[in-house]
């Protein structure tokens, strides 16, 4: 299996970055229950603006990222931006046998999450300096969290369709899962894992674009039913690095939840649950 990704900068510093970057390009592999085997970076940066130490500090955290998913980045390419990005190109390998697909959900499976919500708003009140440092810590704690252990619990126990969470948000990547398996789902907003305080920065309007755009492109598929508002913006928040999202039969939650646990996941939340309906349909409900 082969994967790309790379994006610009969603904190200050560079060595953040990189390692943010290079987790969110690894967590491809990992959805699809592979196992990375070595990456090439990929980095575009303003060298006449900034100074080479900075693509240094970019680099040296996606290096720091790669050594602990156990691979070697070979080599890459660097063009000249206006603005920098980085990210990798990853190549794994997964058995057959065990792949694990974004479609196959099953009407009466349940819904899991692995990392919290909420990396775009508080990446977006970070942005304009109004975040407060325990929100931004668990942010960057959650986006440099590899996904290789949730990973591991999923191949363990066994799932019926899993994906990542990243830009078009959970109800985005969520309804990618549910066209393809041609059934719809149920979503809890009040069993959302979130950051800390990422809930009251939405109601201060923290807001990103694609989080706004999320909401608005998937709304005619989506039926509200006692969710706030904010509720539906948590559920449309563009992420960067987040977590799996796993569709599991109902009487293999429990050892999959104790999978998660065992391995320290950040979170190992139950969500929602898939219905037979409408393909793509998402009803929030409190």
């Amino acid at each position: 299996m082969q994967t790309i990704d790379f994006f610009s900068p969603v904190v200050d510093d560079p060595f953040v970055f990189g390692q943010i970057a290079a987790t969110n390009a690894l967590s491809d592999v990992y959805a699809m229950g592979g196992r990375p085997l070595f990456a090439l970076n990929i980095a575009g940066f303003p060298n006449t603006e900034l100074p080479l130490e900075v693509l240094h500090e970019i680099l040296r955290g996606g290096a720091e990222k790669a050594k602990e998913a156990g691979i070697p980045i070979l080599g890459g390419h660097t063009v000249q931006d206006a603005e920098p990005k980085y990210g990798l190109v990853v190549t794994g390998v997964v058995d057959p046998a065990r792949i694990a697909r974004n479609v196959g959900a099953k009407p009466g499976d349940l819904l899991v999450l692995t990392k919290p919500l909420g990396t775009g708003i508080v990446s977006n009140a970070v942005k304009r300096g109004e975040c407060p440092l325990e929100s931004m810590e668990a942010a960057v704690r959650s986006m440099t969290r590899l996904n290789r252990d949730a990973a591991e619990a999923m191949l363990e126990v066994g799932i019926d369709a899993c994906t990542d969470v990243t830009g078009f948000g959970l109800v985005g990547h969520l309804r990618g899962m549910l066209v393809g398996s041609g059934v719809a789902a149920r979503l809890q907003v009040g069993s959302f894992p979130l950051l800390p305080q990422v809930r009251e920065l939405a109601e201060k309007g923290f807001v990103p674009g694609g989080s706004k755009r999320n909401r608005d492109f998937h709304a005619p598929h989506v039926e509200v039913r006692g969710a706030s508002e904010v509720d539906v913006v948590l559920a449309n928040d563009a992420q960067t690095s987040g977590g799996l999202l796993i569709s599991v039969a109902e009487e293999r939650l429990a050892t999959l939840i104790e999978a998660l646990e065992r391995r320290g996941t950040l979170a190992a939340a139950r969500i929602g649950e898939v219905f037979e309906g409408p393909a793509g349909r998402v009803v929030l409900e409190p």
